[in-house]
């Protein structure tokens, strides 16, 4: 069995690169060890995970109608019903891309690939009805093959009551006590649902401050409110080790107001994902792997091996779905002859907790470690309409400006669908916009997209609903 082009992973790089592929005239194969084409994404993270997102901010925004004289009583909650409703998100996603995939005669075999050499895979186990012999031969393959949930062999004590970030999804139960070893984007928005849904919340994290790679000015809004949400949050806190005990995981913690044993009926270990490049045969190959696991590749997503390129997690930071897509298509491109490459500079990043936080470009904090001098100009929302109607005023929109240039670098933003709202600023910053084009674009009233536009406002000291006295000119 031979194909031109064979897409190592049905995840969303992997079937971007697939259906551009194909799309472009090559003959394409997608090999997934997984039934269903989706990849983590779909079948065991963003999609589902947003889906129980969706739900705790209806029960949230419920409870919050109270301020409006508006009660609907105690919460009723079916949790078979929910995790039902969930698969029956992933299934129509998933059917989807079977039946894109089978429109553009993009052939997929259900079996795990082993690379036999730079133009060969083995193939193991899945669905041998989906392949009609033992090898498949490539002229190129897009290594595709994304990452799983890093758990530290301390916390692998071998029981269903410590979980990764699969398991959480999973919804089996919603315990009465849940622990988050993590204060990472995925732990908070897992916390953020089980304790919507009722579960007592407790997060603990080795750093100083919750989402490390996050602007603190952003995160300071979030952290306000889960203090609230959840039962309490431990920073600078190590966690030691972990014991089942009956029906519940006592967990030894070392910080600083805090050294002894708690006890918690379920625990979340969310502290970061690893790239899947191990046991896939590499070393067959001439590709390199780094230190940290990650493939080599570059600009146009191609790694030291002529016959293969990568894409998405195991191609390197950061670890997005929008990214490995991005990467995909490039892929796909440069093998039909295109003159691509990933040249992209602004790369949004969303944390889906309540209130989101959403950013792009460069960040306050990576400017100061850079030493780089930048402006930053700031639109609280308790200046916005649209954000006080709603009762959210929690929120913050600001862009990083270069100061010589007046041209936009980096913007964030932190409240309710700020990661709808961050597309914007992705527009301006890959376009090369300064604050002025920002600013003079007329945005409609009363919404919170206004907000990125007065953001700009503050900058050239122009903003109606804030005072800050104009620049002088040079």
């Amino acid at each position: 069995m031979h194909s031109q082009v064979v897409v190592l992973g049905g995840g969303p790089g992997g079937y971007a690169a697939a259906f551009m592929a194909a799309d472009l005239g090559l003959e394409v194969t997608i090999v997934e060890a997984d039934p269903r084409l989706g990849g983590t994404c779909l079948l065991r993270g963003c999609i589902p995970s947003k889906a129980l997102l969706h739900v705790a901010k209806v029960i949230s925004e419920a409870r919050d109608m109270g301020e409006w004289g508006v009660a609907f009583g105690k919460m009723k909650l079916n949790v078979k019903t929910m995790r039902a409703r969930k698969e029956q998100v992933i299934e129509t996603l998933s059917g989807g891309l079977a039946q894109l995939a089978k429109r553009r005669k993009v052939r997929v075999v259900n079996a795990r690939g082993i690379f036999v050499d730079s133009q060969t895979l083995e193939l193991e186990g899945g669905d041998p009805s989906t392949y009609d012999s033992a090898r498949i031969t490539f002229d190129h393959c897009i290594l595709a093959t994304g990452s799983i949930p890093a758990m530290p062999k301390m916390f692998a004590i071998g029981s269903d009551r410590v979980m990764d970030s699969t398991g959480a999804l999973q919804l089996a139960d919603v315990p009465k006590s849940l622990l988050i070893i993590g204060g990472g984007y995925i732990g908070l928005e897992m916390g953020t649902v089980y304790a919507e849904l009722g579960s007592e919340v407790s997060v603990v994290e080795l750093t100083d401050g919750l989402l490390p790679g996050a602007d603190r000015d952003l995160v300071k809004p979030l952290e306000k409110r889960l203090q609230k949400l959840f039962k309490e949050i431990r920073l600078g806190t190590k966690v030691i080790g972990l014991k089942e005990v009956g029906k519940q995981i006592e967990v030894q913690m070392q910080g600083p107001d805090l050294e002894g044993v708690l006890s918690y009926d379920r625990v979340l270990v969310s502290v970061g994902r690893r790239p899947v490049s191990q046991g896939l045969g590499l070393e067959n190959t001439n590709v390199i792997v780094n230190d940290l696991g990650f493939v080599e590749v570059d600009r146009q997503q191609r790694t030291s091996d002529e016959h293969i390129l990568a894409i998405g997690d195991v191609a390197g930071e950061p670890m997005l779905a929008h990214k490995a897509s991005h990467e995909g298509k490039v892929a796909a491109e440069v093998l039909a002859g295109e003159p691509a490459a990933f040249d992209s500079v602004a790369i949004p990043a969303v944390v889906f907790t309540d209130p989101e936080i959403a950013w792009a470009g460069i960040t306050a904090e990576e400017a100061k470690r850079a030493g780089r001098t930048v402006k930053i100009s700031q639109y609280p929302w308790q200046a916005s309409g649209r954000a006080i109607a709603m009762g959210r005023t929690d929120g913050l929109t600001k862009w990083i400006v270069d100061p010589e240039t007046d041209r936009v670098l980096g913007c964030g933003i932190v409240g309710s669908g700020a990661g709808e709202l961050i597309a914007e600023a992705v527009v301006a910053i890959e376009m090369g916009c300064v604050v002025r084009d920002i600013a003079d674009s007329i945005h409609p009233h009363p919404t919170l997209s206004e907000t990125v536009a007065f953001a700009g406002e503050v900058h050239l000291g122009t903003a109606t609903e804030v005072y800050r006295p104009r620049r002088k000119k040079d």
